[in-house]
């Protein structure tokens, strides 16, 4: 399947993959604030919709930071586009450099967002906590309170750099 699947498809594989009821959950509700902001940018729009609701894919093997890499890999089997495999990869910690994954247990790569869809579908997994819409501010803070400066950092910038590009704070969105 190295075409980017369709929604029905996306949910399909979350649950055949073995994801929980609240992953898919919270999936969609990525999905929903990802084509938010992707209808203000010009964002390829069926890619952004197949990598929220594949981001979390990985949770269905862990519930930790390897989350990411698992379901990088899991996506590779099943032969998803590298567009798709780059979202699942890079969702985590707004993005981390290679020194920060190696430090948390990942492999030593980079895992920073560098596309536009990559961008969008990262930080919209940082507006929603669990199935619920949160504004970027309780995000920062918790990360703050977990001593995790430079994602709270990467937050607020990536905040800003996707609301600019749209015109509006996504806090409202």
């Amino acid at each position: 399947m190295s075409t980017i699947p369709s929604p029905k498809e996306c949910i399909e594989l979350l649950k055949k993959t073995g994801c929980s009821e609240p992953v898919i959950g919270h999936c969609m509700a990525v999905r929903d604030i990802s084509m938010r902001i992707a209808s203000r940018t010009n964002a390829d729009k069926h890619l952004v919709e197949a990598g929220a609701l594949l981001h979390d894919i990985g949770r269905s093997k862990t519930h930790g930071i390897l989350h990411a890499v698992e379901g990088a890999k899991i996506a590779r089997e099943i032969d998803l586009p590298d567009s798709i495999i780059n979202i699942i990869e890079r969702h985590i910690g707004a993005g981390l450099s290679a020194e920060e994954a190696k430090k948390l247990g990942l492999p030593a790569k980079d895992y920073i967002p560098i596309t536009l869809e990559e961008k969008i579908v990262c930080h919209a997994d940082s507006l929603v906590d669990n199935s619920k819409k949160q504004n970027i501010e309780k995000e920062v803070e918790r990360a703050l309170r977990e001593g995790h400066k430079e994602y709270a950092l990467r937050l607020v910038a990536l905040h800003k750099e996707l609301s600019d590009l749209c015109g509006t704070d996504l806090n409202n969105i």
